[in-house]
């Protein structure tokens, strides 16, 4: 293998500051989480369900980039605790539609502004410009790696 073929330096490889940022934010987001008695996936899962009510289990393990059986804990945990409802069974096939209920969109609505926070304290070094490229260039490489592999994201 060529040196042009390794990835080399890790402190001038992307995919290496990439990680650092998610760990970096990941570990953010459960210290504002943590005091709300949510992680980081219950937290993404009542954020896209507020956005997409009704969907299945499996639906939200892939808008939240978990497994099926891990949403299943998931699910079970948020609606112990009343912050979603799921119809005991389903009206046509498997899917049971997930929906928020009153609490879970109160709950919400706080962690959001805490996660908000941690992102808006992430981006602050940079100019409103450079945050619309970040995410501009961010999403074009997601596009690409995706179409390659035949994923959806």
């Amino acid at each position: 293998m060529s040196q042009a073929e390794a990835v080399g330096d890790l402190q001038q490889s992307v995919g290496y500051a990439l990680k650092q940022a998610a760990v970096a934010l990941r570990s953010a987001m459960d210290a504002v989480l943590r005091p709300l008695d949510l992680t980081v996936p219950q937290y993404s899962c009542l954020e896209v369900l507020s956005q997409r009510p009704g969907l299945s289990n499996a639906e939200l393990a892939r808008a939240t980039f978990v497994t099926r059986q891990a949403m299943h804990g998931v699910l079970r945990g948020l609606q112990d605790r009343g912050l979603v409802s799921r119809p005991a069974t389903a009206s046509h096939g498997k899917a049971l539609p997930t929906q928020l209920t009153g609490a879970g969109r109160q709950h919400l609505h706080v962690a959001s502004v805490a996660v908000r926070a941690v992102e808006r304290r992430m981006l602050s070094p940079l100019s409103d410009a450079d945050q619309h490229r970040l995410r501009n260039d961010l999403a074009t490489c997601t596009t690409v790696l995706t179409a390659d592999s035949g994923q959806t994201g």
